[in-house]
């Protein structure tokens, strides 16, 4: 069983950055593959990036572009999503994921959500 609680979301002006942190319970979090997923208003939740247990061969959802970056660090037990040039495209809820065999990129192949953490960009 894990347990995931977001924090870090907020507002921000169109080109600003945030940072977003998920912290998760369990002891075997090291063994899981962890990922950010968001959902705006009306729309369906989509991927945003997967970070394996080793942290190599992560993953981006295509609209990333190179503005965000996922870490993590098993010894803490968090998983960060740094988001910088934030575009009013990207406000939506954030939500932190975790699967326990592979690297989530769509809803159906996570295990454990977090509660999510509010992101809003102004133009």
């Amino acid at each position: 069983q894990v347990q995931l609680v977001e924090s870090g979301g907020g507002s921000v002006q169109a080109g600003g950055s945030l940072r977003l942190s998920c912290a998760a319970s369990g002891r075997t979090f090291s063994s899981y593959y962890m990922a950010w997923f968001r959902q705006a208003p009306g729309k369906e939740r989509e991927f945003v990036a997967a970070i394996p247990w080793s942290g190599g061969y992560i993953r981006y959802g295509d609209f990333v572009k190179g503005r965000f970056s996922i870490s993590r660090d098993n010894a803490k037990n968090t998983v960060s999503l740094q988001m910088n040039s934030l575009k009013p495209e990207d406000t939506a809820v954030y939500y932190c994921a975790a699967r326990n065999s592979r690297i989530p990129t769509a809803t159906y192949e996570v295990d454990y959500w977090g509660q999510g953490t509010q992101v809003t960009v102004s133009s």
